[in-house]
């Protein structure tokens, strides 16, 4: 089993920061978290878990508290190229793809 590279992965609508136990996910409306072990197979392959927070543009109360849901991350990597699927119980998947040392591009709700 080899690691993801640590470092930034980015694309339209998402931004990864790989650090060496674990990974930090931002979408437009929502962040996640990935504990590691952050592995891949010897195809590049990964299946990982951790948390999908959606997020809402506009004010928020003071009591509120966001609500993390399970997730899981499906995907592979090919030399600096990243699919990834995003799997929310209930959900549709999302696929992204990402690019290792590219900031993503975002567009956070307000």
């Amino acid at each position: 089993m080899q690691r993801i590279p640590t470092g930034v992965w980015g694309g339209e609508h998402i931004n990864i920061e790989v650090g060496s136990k674990s990974a930090s996910i931002e979408y437009d409306c929502a962040h996640g978290m990935i504990e590691g072990p952050l592995v891949v197979d010897a195809s590049g392959r990964f299946n990982l878990r951790g948390t999908h927070t959606p997020e809402r543009g506009g004010p928020i109360r003071a009591d509120e508290q966001p609500r993390s849901l399970p997730a899981k991350f499906v995907g592979s990597i090919t030399g600096d190229k990243m699919t990834l699927t995003l799997k929310l119980e209930g959900f549709d998947d999302e696929t992204f793809t990402l690019e290792k040392g590219k900031q993503g591009e975002l567009f956070k709700c307000k």
